[in-house]
């Protein structure tokens, strides 16, 4: 008789990948895995994570669901490279666990999604962190200025690191079945930073408010978020060469980063600074 399995849990959004080409991608986006860390992220059955202990030198595999947890660390209790942390993906320093320098991948819950895309680019970052989300999001974390769906997620992850899409994932690739389709994502951190990590909160946190207001122009955007005068405001925009007429979604990534450089540059307080 074969093992039962935990069921799949609603409250934590479960849904598992099956589909040997998707898994056997999102291992080929990792690059080269010999003697290198591996956190993965939501190992669930471990459909993902034989892949991995075949090839890295060692797998951090943080899963939440108690009982898998458990059916983990018997599955892998003859790996000495592999660690099975039962916690909250959000609770727990990734950088930390590695223990040095690592790659990330995960079969990302699609209800605390964008939360984890930015936990992960907490310091000290991944080198290469390969996901599986709802098409959607992934469609919005490349997306490019001037698009629709371009937006705060697409900054905020754009001025840190390269995103690349890898291929799609079709909802019947899992178990249970979602209601969504989804993609691989593979996210590679810029070898020269785009902004300083001193900036860096109150970077997120301007463009957060920034796309709050989307429909406005950015000289009232920074009417609204700052306590400059519109003339101050247009001093500002101008003198990084930017349209006071303008739009949030128009700017790059790195534009925000000149406009926030600007502003501390001028005085002015943002929140996360």
């Amino acid at each position: 008789m074969s093992e039962r399995l935990p069921p799949p849990r609603k409250r934590f959004g479960q849904h598992f990948l099956h589909d040997s080409r998707a898994l056997d991608a999102i291992v080929e986006a990792l690059g080269p895995l010999s003697g290198r860390t591996v956190v993965e992220i939501g190992p669930g059955r471990g459909a993902l994570t034989d892949r991995l202990i075949a090839r890295a030198g060692r797998v951090v595999a943080i899963e939440l669901d108690r009982d898998l947890a458990a059916r983990l660390r018997t599955q892998y209790e003859s790996h000495p490279h592999v660690q099975i942390v039962e916690a909250d993906v959000l609770e727990v320093p990734l950088g930390a666990l590695a223990q040095g320098p690592y790659v990330l991948a995960g079969n990302v819950p699609y209800y605390i999604t964008t939360p984890i895309l930015f936990h992960a680019l907490e310091h000290p970052r991944p080198d290469i962190a390969v996901y599986l989300v709802q098409r959607e999001v992934a469609d919005r974390m490349g997306a490019s200025p001037g698009s629709k769906i371009y937006g705060a997620l697409s900054v905020n992850l754009q001025i840190f690191a390269k995103v690349q899409f890898v291929r799609a994932v079709g909802a019947k690739s899992f178990t249970p079945i979602p209601k969504v389709e989804s993609a691989i994502v593979r996210v590679i951190p810029h070898d020269e930073p785009l902004l300083d990590a001193s900036l860096e909160g109150a970077f997120r946190t301007f463009v957060m408010g920034a796309f709050g207001l989307r429909r406005k122009q950015l000289v009232r955007v920074l009417r609204t978020l700052t306590p400059l005068d519109a003339a101050a405001c247009t001093e500002v925009l101008l003198s990084c060469g930017i349209d006071p007429m303008a739009r949030p979604e128009t700017l790059a990534p790195s534009a925000f980063a000149d406009l926030v450089r600007a502003l501390v540059a001028r005085g002015v307080t943002l929140r996360g600074s």
